[in-house]
């Protein structure tokens, strides 16, 4: 069983899974959001497929902690994924991924073109990396 990093956006959502042990993250990819079913169908066939049992969603706070301005929207869209997928869904700081994926592609020299399709998924992936970590940390993972 797997679990599924999210990073949401308004248009786009990177995507990350862990391995079946929960040891280890990687990007996975970046999804467009459309209309409701196809989301829902989307979704619903990636679950299946990669055996997901668990979703970790990144929550945008401030620096200070502080909700921010997509706060609210990301939890509208973890609550969706929660009833469509009947998956638990958890949230997880997100604070500067963003700003580390960007550090990260240009020291793997990612051209600037190619950036925007992977930016997000690897903020997905850092973001169920650090999940995973904390998760060993407090004893529950290998």
């Amino acid at each position: 069983m797997r679990i599924l990093g999210v990073d949401f956006g308004d248009r786009n959502v990177g995507l990350a899974l862990s391995d079946p042990l929960g040891i280890t993250a990687q990007p996975l990819m970046t999804y467009r959001l459309s209309g409701g079913e196809e989301n829902a169908r989307f979704f619903l066939e990636l679950v299946r497929k990669h055996d997901v049992a668990e979703i970790v969603v990144g929550l945008p706070v401030r620096l200070d902690g502080t909700p921010g301005r997509r706060t609210e929207k990301t939890r509208e869209f973890a609550r969706w994924l929660e009833e469509t997928l009947g998956l638990p869904v958890s949230f997880y700081d997100e604070r500067l991924t963003t700003r580390q994926a960007l550090q990260f592609m240009k020291g793997q020299r990612i051209k600037n073109r190619e950036r925007r399709s992977v930016e997000n998924q690897i903020s997905a992936s850092l973001i169920l990396d650090s999940y995973l970590e904390s998760r060993r940390k407090r004893g529950h993972g290998c």
